[in-house]
């Protein structure tokens, strides 16, 4: 997903911000946060639903021909909407947002950032597909900046996401947090690195 040079950019950027800080951020992309293969199916079935009672207010056709109009209905909609391009497109927003954070929340475990010495990791979480971006801060460092400023920083990188400049967007928002982690943990003497600063796709 990133070529050499964007992991390069970003590897820096994540050494930079945190030459000043004990604390730890760690960026996580993920291609797909949930193959969704179900929704096509299930927009299907509402698109089948309608067909009869449209035909039957709508044409004079009989029963049989609004029922395999019906079934074709749901076959073609069901196949269509599975096309990789689309299935991500139509799922709805709500169940993509509780993916995203599901998600987020898992790697935040899965991958340690809740185990560093002063609690105080930062994971940034993106997903390509569906397009979503969560932070998830730990105790240490949350309960002293509060959700408000994670969400400014959410929405700065979706921004420059969707115009196509995902690594300009998480640089910058990679400084911010390294200044908001400086202010609150700086940098202490004999500290160490605890989480790797190469940015992890899965």
């Amino acid at each position: 997903m990133l070529s050499d040079a964007e992991q390069l950019v970003l590897r820096q950027a994540i050494e930079s911000a945190e030459t000043r800080t004990s604390g730890e951020i760690y960026v996580v992309i993920d291609e797909v946060a949930d193959a969704f293969r179900l929704v096509p199916v299930l927009w299907a079935a509402v698109a089948a639903l309608l067909v009869p009672w449209i035909g039957f207010f709508a044409t004079s056709f009989g029963v049989t021909v609004l029922l395999l109009a019906q079934g074709l209905t749901f076959v073609a909609a069901a196949t269509i909407l599975s096309l990789p391009g689309l299935r991500h497109r139509c799922v709805p927003a709500a169940m993509a947002d509780e993916t995203a954070h599901r998600n987020a929340r898992a790697v935040f475990l899965a991958h340690g950032v809740h185990l560093t010495a002063t609690r105080t990791g930062v994971l940034i979480y993106v997903s390509h597909a569906p397009r979503r971006v969560e932070i998830v801060a730990d105790a240490g460092i949350h309960e002293r900046v509060g959700s408000e400023t994670w969400e400014h920083l959410v929405r700065q990188i979706s921004r420059h996401a969707r115009a196509g400049r995902l690594v300009e967007g998480l640089c910058a928002s990679i400084e911010k947090i390294g200044a908001i982690l400086a202010e609150h943990v700086p940098v202490r003497p004999r500290d160490r690195n605890e989480l790797p600063d190469r940015v992890i796709e899965i």
